[in-house]
């Protein structure tokens, strides 16, 4: 039985907070034809299940909320639940698809069940099948959510044996238990966290060290508090969905970064500015002297030697925070790009991820009530304030191909969760060579979110564009 992290239980906070919230995240992979039967997908899917725990468990929630909630396996179990199918009307666009993905991610997930879905669907074009997951943000983070994805996969187009290992749940705890087992858990805490603390102060230097990042980060983070100007970008939300889709090649993105500068994530923030600002145009709202200010989402797990992420044996989030504000007042590419390079740079010297994965920790040592109440006096100060009007995350995936039941997957398409006032999201995923944005909006709000898409594809041909004429004005 294991406790939920601070962070894992504020996402289930946040949906208690508001009721048009779902916070799971997906994603919408579309697979070479023919599908598989609905035996075999389910015969490789329970083979993976020992690898991934959490989706034989549910959440258990502690008697008055004295604690954070538990992970305990489901004694009642069913794989058919969560395996569903259904199909479009063939050939299946992908408009149709975009359509079946909105209204299926617009569906909250049964607390009282694991909190994951996964539909295989039928009648795409060309033969083709997708695989719409959806799992809650309680369960895994972005990177995470990958490594359960290459879990979920296999490297060649030969399955291995699918051999079903036997499943005995433990026993679900009474509340009684649970209680119990939750008070001591809060004395032991407490000691341990004077323990700790006695040991940091004994050890002054290695305690200076990071609280100085973190102050440099606060600080950085201060501008960050002050209101943007209004914009129909937040605001209120309803309960329903809307999906696009945009795409490129990595190779491309590359060709802009060796041309111009920058890193990747660079490179797509820029297209996703462009396209912010198409979007913004086309409804008629000004863009002089605007930005869109984004969160952007980072990692905190440890890194190897090599600079991959270390992976520690659990899917839990580990997940911080930096802020950017995106230049939609300007219009030339190179100035974009010049503009969020520079802003990156200095975010990452100033140190805001540091900062925010260290507020995230201290939530730890706050009881489980105030956490939960600290979350909903949070969401009402957002919504009154708008500090920033999306969110971006970008996750890179494998760049290799990867196959289940034998069917290669051809292209993958992320899904973030939206919540008031943000009524729109955008996620980016690299595999094998392509990269995908999936973009969420508010269905009531934000129905055209298919311009963003438009523009930020085209803002990649104006990146491309530019890189050429760079290149042109070296080469002479």
């Amino acid at each position: 039985m294991d406790r939920l992290s601070p962070l894992d239980a504020s996402f289930l906070h946040l949906e208690d907070t508001d009721r048009t919230v779902g916070m799971h995240i997906g994603s919408t992979a579309i697979f070479a034809g023919p599908p598989p039967d609905q035996a075999t997908f389910a015969r490789t899917v329970e083979a993976r299940l020992p690898l991934a725990p959490r989706y034989r468990q549910r959440v258990e929630m502690v008697p008055l909320g004295i604690g954070r909630p538990v992970w305990v396996d489901d004694g009642d179990f069913s794989l058919d639940y969560h395996l569903r199918r259904t199909a479009l009307p063939a050939p299946g666009g992908e408009v149709e698809l975009q359509r079946l993905v909105a209204r299926l991610m617009s569906q909250r997930l049964d607390r009282t069940k694991p909190l994951w879905e996964m539909w295989v669907v039928e009648g795409l074009a060309d033969g083709q099948w997708a695989m719409v997951s959806k799992a809650h943000h309680c369960m895994v983070d972005g990177l995470s959510g990958v490594e359960l994805l290459a879990v979920l996969m296999d490297l060649s187009p030969e399955p291995g044996a699918a051999e079903v290992a036997p499943w005995a749940p433990e026993p679900t705890p009474s509340r009684l238990g649970l209680t119990v087992r939750t008070v001591g858990e809060l004395t032991t805490s407490h000691y341990e966290q004077l323990r700790m603390a006695t040991s940091l102060v004994r050890r002054p230097r290695r305690l200076l060290q990071p609280a100085g990042e973190v102050f440099a980060g606060l600080r950085a983070l201060a501008p960050m508090l002050a209101p943007p100007a209004a914009s129909t970008l937040t605001g209120a939300i309803g309960a329903h969905r809307a999906v696009a889709w945009a795409e490129t090649e990595l190779d491309r993105v590359k060709q802009v970064r060796a041309a111009l500068g920058g890193t990747v994530n660079d490179v797509v923030l820029t297209a996703i500015t462009l396209g912010f600002r198409e979007l913004l145009l086309a409804r008629g709202e000004p863009v002089a002297d605007r930005v869109v200010r984004t969160l952007v989402p980072v990692s905190v797990r440890a890194t190897r030697s090599d600079g991959a992420a270390a992976h520690d044996g659990t899917f839990d989030n580990k997940v911080s925070a930096m802020f950017a504000e995106l230049p939609v007042s300007v219009d030339d590419p190179i100035e974009v790009l010049t503009s969020i390079r520079r802003q990156l740079g200095d975010l990452k010297q100033s140190k805001q991820a540091v900062a925010g994965e260290a507020l995230t920790s201290l939530s730890g040592f706050a009881p489980p009530v105030l956490l939960g109440l600290g979350m909903r006096v949070a969401a009402r100060v957002v919504s009154r304030t708008g500090n920033i009007h999306t969110v971006t995350t970008n996750v890179p995936g494998p760049q290799l191909p990867l196959y289940s039941c034998g069917r290669e997957l051809l292209k993958a398409y992320p899904y973030v969760p939206i919540a008031a006032p943000l009524r729109i999201g955008v996620a980016i995923f690299s595999y094998n060579g392509n990269v995908a944005f999936g973009i969420t909006g508010d269905r009531d709000t934000s129905s055209d979110i298919a311009v963003l898409a438009h523009g930020i594809t085209s803002g990649i041909d104006d990146l491309l564009h530019a890189a050429a004429g760079a290149d042109g004005a070296e080469r002479e």
